[in-house]
């Protein structure tokens, strides 16, 4: 499975990056993340809910992906969302009963028919700063 995936996402990547990173879909960002073992800059596509605070993200294929434990091994990353870029901290992994108020009602009821139970919630640096 795992070569599966990383084959399927080197094909999808690529053709995803340019229309998430432009903001045409609200449900589309880019994350932008530091290598916790390389120290090299990445930059991948997800699907995101933006919050009043910063940012919810279905994690379909679980809290071990590269990204995922990059961000949270840094302590945060760049979003780019909607053609602009914000800066998160504070990476905590969720549950769907935690994450479920930050997606529509129609969105909400499919994350459990496609199996998605966990989320990564990050706060945008400006609202963690407004918050103190």
């Amino acid at each position: 499975m795992g070569s599966v995936l990383k084959g399927l996402t080197k094909i999808f990547n690529p053709l995803a990056m340019p229309i998430a990173s432009a903001g045409f879909v609200p449900i589309w960002g880019v994350i932008r993340h530091t290598g916790r073992k390389s120290g090299r800059q990445f930059a991948t596509p997800i699907a995101l809910m933006h919050t009043r605070d910063g940012f919810v993200i279905p994690l379909p294929w679980g809290e071990k992906t590269d990204w995922c434990r990059n961000v949270r091994a840094a302590g945060g990353a760049v979003v780019r969302w909607g053609g602009k870029d914000y800066a998160v901290s504070a990476p905590e992994v969720i549950d769907r009963a935690t994450a479920g108020p930050a997606f529509f009602a129609p969105i909400r009821a499919l994350l459990p028919m496609i199996g998605i139970s966990r989320f990564l919630r990050v706060r945008r640096v400006d609202a963690a700063t407004r918050a103190a």
